[in-house]
């Protein structure tokens, strides 16, 4: 800054004002500090400028989600960076592989470098890992994922409301054996769908010996062989409902090698690429992780501009996109699978 202020012929205060956006500098003043930062190849030291800032702001923010090679959590982290770029901020992402006791250290981990706030896809159902750090303030927006017992600021999608009308659509179609494919029920996300899942059942008098659930699933190769199980056995159902991106690949590779695909009705929680040109094409519950991550981060960035007004909960509609997949009618009385 030396450099630049002697290149520049002002003061250091000066450059410090122009490079920090700084009002009441004159045009051609800051033209020559520009000039000089330029020929001079100077950068701002974002660490020991935010000694100075008030609070501390480091401009980075934490974005926490269960793994970020899901295409799920790419168009979370989109959303998040979209808005992060407006405010002059960078996005840290880490992945959580759905262990509680990792989103707690990555969160401790993510207070100490001095994050200004943190997003978080969280992995537990009743937030009590998460309630100590909440209050070391750091402000904290949960996405996806709303954890119970805790009162913080959160976007969802409508997760319970489109697992029972996915399952009514099922249901409609004359299905009454359905078996659902969930991860691990310490997921809020899995345990909200479960229980939209059964609701189905109950508010439609449907005999819930007919919903089957195979929960506890850790991607795809768990789902494909959960459901090569199910299917093989002597009362298989009629129809599957996989509640996650991932188990949907799963739940595809095992109806293929079934020779089922054309059979067997089959509704998925998370659009996939190409899902569309698939034969059948994929029915799906299409959320909008990008419009999620976007609203997590203004609601973020309202927290560090000093809002102190009682949390929020923010729900993102989901869509029901029929493709063929799921209006396949059960088979005829004679149950005759292919061989």
């Amino acid at each position: 800054m030396k450099q630049v202020a002697r290149l520049a012929g002002v003061g250091t205060k000066t450059v410090s004002r122009v490079v920090n956006g700084e009002p009441n500098v004159a045009a051609d003043t800051a033209r020559r500090v520009w000039d000089a930062v330029q020929e001079l190849d100077y950068h701002v030291d974002i660490r020991a400028g935010s000694l100075r800032r008030p609070g501390g702001a480091t401009r980075t923010i934490a974005l926490l989600v269960a793994s970020v090679d899901n295409p799920f959590a790419g168009e979370l982290h989109r959303g998040v960076e979209d808005v992060a770029r407006e405010h002059d901020v960078a996005v840290l992402a880490s992945s959580l592989d759905e262990e509680p006791q990792r989103e707690v250290a990555a969160v401790e981990d993510s207070i100490r470098r001095h994050v200004d706030g943190i997003i978080v896809n969280t992995t537990t159902v009743d937030g009590a890992a998460l309630e100590r750090v909440l209050h070391m303030g750091v402000p904290i927006v949960f996405v996806d994922r709303a954890p119970r017992g805790l009162v913080a600021d959160c976007v969802t999608s409508d997760t319970t409301s489109a697992a029972e009308r996915a399952t009514r659509h099922l249901l409609g179609q004359g299905h009454r054996r359905i078996v659902l494919l969930t991860e691990r029920l310490n997921v809020a996300t899995a345990l909200a769908r479960r229980q939209g899942f059964l609701d189905a059942f109950r508010e439609t008098r449907t005999e819930e010996s007919g919903a089957l659930v195979v929960s506890g699933l850790v991607g795809a190769e768990a789902a494909e062989r959960a459901l090569w199980g199910v299917m093989t056995s002597p009362d298989p159902p009629t129809a599957v409902f996989s509640g996650q991106n991932l188990l949907t690949e799963g739940a595809l590779h095992a109806l293929r090698r079934l020779g089922l695909r054309e059979v067997v009705a089959h509704v998925g929680f998370d659009d996939l690429p190409l899902a569309d040109m698939l034969a059948p094409a994929l029915t799906v519950v299409r959320q909008d992780p990008r419009t999620m991550g976007s609203l997590a981060a203004r609601r973020l960035f309202s927290r560090l501009d000093g809002d102190q007004g009682e949390p929020e909960h923010l729900v993102v509609p989901t869509e029901l996109v029929c493709r063929g997949s799921g209006e396949i009618p059960p088979p005829g009385t004679s149950g005759a699978w292919p061989q």
